[in-house]
């Protein structure tokens, strides 16, 4: 059920009846719940359209409304806000209905095609912390969109193309006369390092690479042989990582840079046929008066190097081409961090110059901030390395685990070790994913692990204390009857946040903002809570109607925390 979306089209009906139209519906939540849980606040709007007062308009709009089914109470508020009280029955059976469907009461969307560009690692190295961001988020915003009914389409834009391959491709082949590729490549940081080493300080190694990437770029047979092979392996270092992280990435949807490479001189040759593309210093450059500066100098968007080389710039316009051409997305969202905005922002103008996308086609970069560590700087080891996930995902596992061990349970220990995953890595990811994608935030892992304020733990158990109480009640959540009564404020409370939880997935759809979802999962525990402590389910006094109606509600809670958890890629624990 979206509350919000149905109280807009009440509004909007009342509006027609009024003969006011192409008016907007400004209907939102309530800030504090003596005004109601919403708010109608487009009377003011209307005032000047209709040269009356806000209040009289209002009381037009409120004579016109048809709420009675919805509302308990509406009333006029300050200069012409119509605060809505919703009706305790009707939220339960909305409640009710939410319980006994397998979508928990949540309309698919008309189904669109989607490409989420996501995570993208440099298949030269391994991935580090700088990858986690993207990859998290990405994959949210995808299950979210999934679980909304839309053809979703996962592109990871990986980075295995390019002149350093060369020298990697160089050093692979003398190594390869001494061991097999898999223990030559068993740790890429190292590989690289020594293969770097050599480009800088071995006499004739440099000429080498040059040619590694001129045969690779030939289509070498014995070098593209060579590069396959250290790709193979590249990615299989990826996949452990996306294992462990609980994403939905595979390889069938790796794109990577080297897929476009038939298409690059086509696009610049476009590009300059249509005159979009021109010569400068020997470089085909697309000038952008767009985003001129300050001194009125366009822009500059290199699209090929004056020696013929191309850029990246030449292979994102030969994606957006294949998105939105071949795969027919009616939305790009590209997951990136905010340092390359402007590239994005230049491709985009770029490519809907050259007609590379529909206009009702959508580019989308959803750019997020960095993690930092204690000292405010980009997380970093302490002697100042590069940080690398599958040992940050291993110290999360580590650190959890003791933690738990440090708590009374009867947990064994293939138990504990699985707790103990579940924890560390949901703790990293929603630690990450409950902050603003646009902001920075302080890698802690004191507070991620916390049990207590807004944290995965915190989640987890509360998911696990539901649980609890049915095993205590020694009810099963399928076969509850499910009436639901309304009596108390914290059970009115609690029932109005779950019938949120569209809106929320419909906000997260929108804008690629799984902090949004965070935010809401922790209202819903908190909510439990304050309800679990000032209604009694489980004590002997307690009568039975309600206490069937308390362990509905319980069991909606159980049900909303594990899908949205789910939905961040988070797993729930039964107990902990």
């Amino acid at each position: 059920m979206n509350i919000h979306a149905l109280l807009v089209n009440r509004f909007a009906e009342a509006l027609e009846k009024l003969d006011v139209t192409d008016a907007p519906v400004p209907v939102s939540r309530s800030a504090r719940p003596e005004f109601g849980e919403y708010q109608f606040n487009g009377a003011m709007a209307l005032a000047k359209k209709l040269k009356q007062k806000p209040r009289d308009i209002a009381e037009r709009i409120l004579e016109a409304v048809t709420l009675d089914d919805v509302a308990e109470k509406l009333e006029i508020a300050g200069p012409g806000f119509i605060n809505i009280h919703l009706k305790d029955a009707w939220l339960a059976n909305q409640c009710e209905l939410a319980l006994h469907d397998p979508r928990l009461g949540i309309a698919k969307a008309p189904q669109q095609n989607v490409v989420v560009d996501y995570s993208s690692p440099n298949l030269a190295k391994e991935m580090h912390v700088g990858h986690l961001r993207t990859t998290i988020i990405g994959d949210a915003v995808v299950k979210v969109l999934e679980f909304l009914g839309h053809n979703v389409i996962r592109q990871n834009h990986m980075g295995d193309w390019g002149t350093q391959f060369g020298m990697l491709l160089a050093h692979l082949s003398d190594k390869l006369q001494e061991e097999v590729a898999e223990t030559a490549l068993s740790d890429l940081e190292d590989f690289y390092r020594e293969a770097k080493i050599r480009f800088d300080e071995e006499e004739g190694f440099a000429d080498r690479a040059r040619e590694y990437v001129v045969k690779l770029q030939g289509g070498d047979e014995r070098c593209i042989a060579l590069w396959e092979r250290f790709i193979d392996i590249s990615i299989k270092h990826s996949e452990e990582v996306y294992e462990k992280l609980n994403v939905s990435l595979t390889r069938d949807d790796i794109m990577g840079e080297s897929a476009y490479n038939h298409d690059l001189a086509n696009v610049v040759a476009e590009l300059k046929a249509q005159g979009i593309a021109v010569e400068d210093q020997g470089a085909q450059v697309v000038f952008l008066p767009e985003l001129a500066d300050k001194e009125g100098n366009p822009a500059v968007y290199i699209v090929q190097k004056s020696g013929g080389g191309y850029l990246y710039a030449t292979t994102d316009l030969a994606a957006m081409r294949y998105r939105s051409g071949k795969l027919n997305a009616d939305r790009t969202l590209i997951l990136t961090d905010a340092r390359q905005a402007l590239h994005f922002k230049q491709t985009e103008l770029v490519g809907r110059k050259a007609g590379f996308m529909q206009p009702e086609q959508t580019y989308e970069h959803c750019p997020f901030g960095m993690m930092l560590g204690s000292d405010g700087k980009p997380f970093k080891t302490r002697s100042g390395g590069t940080v690398k996930l599958a040992a940050l995902l291993d110290e999360a596992i580590e650190r959890a685990g003791n933690l738990i061990a440090q708590r009374d349970s009867d947990l064994s220990e293939v138990e504990l070790s699985d707790v103990a995953r579940k924890v560390g890595i949901g703790a990293v990811k929603y630690a990450d994913l409950s902050k603003n994608r646009t902001t920075d935030y302080m890698f802690n892992w004191d507070s991620m692990l916390s049990f207590e304020g807004n944290t995965a733990p915190y989640l987890q158990y509360a998911y696990t204390r539901v649980k609890s109480i049915f095993r205590k009640a020694g009810v099963s959540l399928a076969t509850l009857p499910g009436e639901i009564t309304l009596t108390e404020p914290q059970e009115h409370h609690l029932a109005v946040l779950l019938m949120q939880f569209e809106e929320v997935i419909n906000v997260v759809s929108r804008d690629a903002t799984p902090h949004v979802l965070c935010t809401y999962l922790y209202d819903v525990a908190s909510a439990f809570m304050s309800f679990y402590e000032a209604c009694p389910i489980l004590k002997d006094d307690t009568a039975q109607p309600v206490r069937e109606s308390r362990l509905a509600l319980a069991a909606l809670v159980s049900r909303t925390l594990e899908r949205g958890l789910a939905l961040l890629g988070i797993d729930t624990l039964e107990k902990m």
